[in-house]
């Protein structure tokens, strides 16, 4: 029994993988976009409900026009690359909300947010396409759909290791069910955040260049982003990736980029 449910673990892991587009990179993929999507779209519509936009006309309107030339042009790119399919899981939509919070996020099929928090920190429209190039970039490498997917593994690993101590004592099951949980989130979990957080960055650079923004913009947000940002937690317990880590790879990924750049 416990080899069978070994082997099957095995299986699906095997059979739901997907690739990045660009990177290369294997990612696990166990729910269909047609689900995540339908979860994103309610959760997003009761998300801009909830919260008060932003009042600033002019702000608004640049998040939507840097956006959009964002978007057109991965989707030209895709398009061009035989990926036309993909294209179809887009539905953009880009909005400002009142907040002082420096953040923004996307959710699957492209629903976007930023905070108005953000704008002191972008400054200007090119420092505006770092910010949506990232978002628009955990669409496109459908970042949420492998999160989902390592939060199954993740719980059916917990499973597991239960059924495989069960005839240990209460203590000692406890002990490393506790220990499970700790391995899992520290080890896999946040490790893989903040590898789709720097791989998000990579393609942000390239998406913005493509779109006809100077990709060496990105240098200049995140030094900002760093002055701006006080008590950092510790990058190991952290789902993203110190201020100093992310600039350094952002450098090393330039000159990819920078390929893609015409003024």
């Amino acid at each position: 029994m416990k080899k069978i449910i070994f082997l099957s673990l095995v299986g699906i892991l095997l059979a739901g993988c997907s690739t990045v587009t660009i990177t290369g990179r294997k990612q696990l993929s166990l729910v269909s976009n047609a689900d995540v999507l339908s979860m994103s779209a309610t959760s997003y519509k009761q998300l801009i409900d909830s919260v008060p936009l932003s009042t600033d006309v002019q702000s608004a309107a640049l998040v939507k026009k840097v956006g959009k030339r964002i978007a057109d042009a991965v989707e030209t790119y895709l398009k061009n690359n035989d990926m036309s399919a993909d294209v179809a899981n887009y539905s953009w939509e880009y909005n400002l909300v009142k907040d002082t919070v420096k953040n923004a996020f996307c959710m699957p099929g492209g629903k976007i947010v930023v905070y108005e928090g953000i704008l002191p920190v972008t400054q200007n429209e090119a420092g505006l396409a770092v910010v949506l190039g990232h978002e628009v970039a955990h669409a496109v490498a459908k970042h949420s759909n492998e999160r989902i997917s390592q939060q199954m593994v993740a719980q059916y690993g917990a499973a597991l290791t239960d059924m495989l101590l069960q005839n240990k004592s209460a203590v000692t099951r406890n002990t490393i069910n506790t220990v499970y949980g700790i391995g899992a989130q520290v080890g896999v979990l946040l490790p893989y955040s903040r590898k789709q957080e720097l791989e998000a960055d990579h393609l942000g650079l390239i998406f913005m260049a493509m779109a006809g923004y100077d990709p060496n913009e990105a240098l200049a947000f995140w030094q900002r982003m760093a002055a701006s940002t006080s008590g950092a937690s510790l990058e190991i317990l952290s789902t993203h990736p110190s201020d100093q880590n992310r600039i350094a790879q952002i450098k090393a990924d330039l000159p990819e980029a920078l390929k893609y750049y015409k003024k």
